[in-house]
């Protein structure tokens, strides 16, 4: 007879010692009011191009379809952060620095949550094993139709932020969301979470591109993290200059949240920052060719935006920055070997930009 109280204690110990900080419960039954607004921001277009959001909108809607066995939710968070948030937001004001977005400067988190959440559930399998109870169970990472968020809020993880994120009064929300849906009867620990935004609206008003439309509701196609990896086409003129130096997501909503004071540093060595990623120049990056963005990028999320949208992103960031022979060069010589029209077009416009200062430098040394 398996004590299902004391197996979830030992269950939360043994998510510690795999990078967890958190371990919550919760069913799968998905509120009505959370499907409508979920519907009514898809109806408004507020998705841009991610049509895999509006796909199997049955199966977010009902988790269990995503493995019938499911009796109930295993929801986990797993920080990281490297560095301390100040230095974040000084790399935002070193315009000639690459500001990388902290999630992507280890390896793929779709890798690492989901391998952490097998560990766990073998783990599991084993303490079964006696008393001849089968587990069956699906382990989820940002890698399926999940309503991820709703599902670690109604589990008491946290609060839905005013950017949308999960948000913890001890962990802030620099973390990322795992579930892991399993057959065993674990007692739920799922009540509404209190808010604790109060009156606080730091990260509708840091927003570069102001892509909150109010509290709660992201315009996805003005979001930076948007327009730098999920966005295949050109990046509207309007908003490049709005990107300053960040070439890969966006953490100011999270960064100058007051609740990240509480946020936690990774333990899992793979979050490890690679490739200088937290200390590089927009030049030095330029510079890479397709090969060694692909040896370099291997096992890191930046992998999947490929190779061109890395050369967009970063030359619309050079186009923000002050005038500088070095960056002439830079784009000058990347223009000889992309063939790509939009990514062409991107460097010719950050080659104007750079001109323009150059003009205003001459006027403003001559006045």
């Amino acid at each position: 007879m398996i004590n299902y109280t004391t197996l979830l204690e030992q269950l939360k110990e043994q998510a510690k010692l795999l990078g967890f900080i958190d371990l919550t419960i919760t069913h799968t039954i998905i509120p009505e009011n959370v499907k409508t607004k979920y519907q009514q921001w898809l109806a408004n277009g507020l998705n841009g191009s991610m049509d895999y959001l509006s796909n199997n909108q049955e199966l977010r809607f009902n988790p269990q379809l995503l493995h019938p066995e499911t009796i109930t939710v295993i929801c986990v968070k797993m920080p990281y952060r490297q560095e301390d948030i100040a230095s974040y937001k000084h790399r935002l004001l070193e315009p000639q620095q690459a500001y990388v977005s902290s999630y992507a400067h280890g390896r793929d988190y779709h890798k690492v949550v989901k391998q952490q959440l097998n560990k766990l559930a073998k783990w599991l399998n084993e303490q079964l094993l006696q008393a001849k109870i089968t587990h069956k169970y699906r382990a989820f990472a940002d890698s399926a139709p999940v309503l991820e968020v709703q599902l670690a809020t109604q589990s008491g993880g946290g609060w839905r932020g005013k950017n949308t994120l999960l948000i913890n009064k001890r962990q802030g929300s620099m973390f990322f969301l795992g579930e892991l849906f399993t057959n065993l009867p674990f007692g739920t620990t799922t009540h509404n979470s209190q808010a604790h935004c109060g009156s606080c609206q730091k990260c509708l008003e840091v927003c570069p591109t102001n892509a909150f439309i109010e509290p709660y509701v992201l315009d996805a196609r003005r979001c930076i993290s948007y327009l730098t990896i999920e966005n295949k086409d050109s990046i509207p003129i309007e908003l490049r200059h709005k990107i300053g130096n960040r070439i890969y997501g966006c953490d100011d909503c999270q960064i100058f949240c007051p609740w990240n004071k509480f946020s936690q540093t990774a333990t899992v060595k793979d979050f490890a920052i690679r490739n200088n990623l937290n200390n590089s120049s927009l030049v030095e990056l330029l510079a890479w060719n397709e090969s060694e963005f692909t040896s370099r990028m291997q096992g890191s999320p930046i992998y999947r935006i490929g190779y061109l949208a890395w050369i967009r992103n970063i030359a619309v960031a050079l186009g923000n920055a002050p005038y500088s022979l070095e960056i002439i060069h830079g784009l000058k010589n990347k223009l000889l070997f992309i063939n790509d029209e939009m990514v062409q077009e991107h460097i010719n416009w950050a080659l104007n930009q750079q001109q323009k200062r150059s003009i205003e430098q001459i006027n403003n040394h001559h006045n």
